[in-house]
């Protein structure tokens, strides 16, 4: 995921800001890390560069 994606995504649920956390980053990408919602404080992970945007009921475990 690159970084300038975060100021187009917010969250599915309530639509509030998100804000990140990168534990792994090559490149200028983002390859792991998590998105964090600033109004419902709902956590989305970030696995091989790509946001799992999904609510939480609908991941997979």
């Amino acid at each position: 995921m690159k970084p300038d994606l975060l100021e187009i995504l917010v969250c599915p649920l309530c639509k509030g800001d998100l804000e990140l956390t990168t534990d792994r980053e090559e490149d200028g990408e983002i390859l792991a890390g998590s998105l964090r919602c600033s109004g419902c404080n709902e956590t989305y992970p970030i696995e091989d560069g790509i946001p799992n945007m999904l609510p939480p009921e609908l991941r997979e475990a």
